[in-house]
């Protein structure tokens, strides 16, 4: 009985969703040209999204149903166009660029 517990337990831990939370500012107004202007394409923006929601790239390629991989690349051509090295340097400029909310 008390392994089964456990069992259920560690199985809930393991399986809930995180509790991520953005707000979303009712002002907020998508940059389409700013995005357009950097040549980031459709999907490199979702993944934008999620890596901004706190996602790590196995949970995005799940998300998109793509390889890991792809999503690396897809992670390296962000940080070429918009001239970062880190995922927080991104999002931060992607922010201020209002690309993301």
């Amino acid at each position: 009985m008390l392994f089964t517990g456990l069992g259920i337990w560690a199985g809930f831990r393991l399986t809930r969703p995180k509790g991520v939370v953005i707000k979303m500012s009712a002002d907020f107004v998508f940059n389409e040209r700013e995005l357009e202007r950097l040549g980031i394409s459709k999907r490199e923006h979702e993944v934008l999204e999620w890596m901004a929601k706190g996602l790590s790239n196995q949970e995005i390629a799940d998300k998109l149903f793509v390889s890991l991989n792809t999503v690396k690349t897809h992670t390296s051509n962000l940080f070429l166009k918009l001239e970062v090295s880190r995922r927080t340097q991104a999002i931060q400029k992607a922010k201020e660029l209002s690309l993301i909310p």
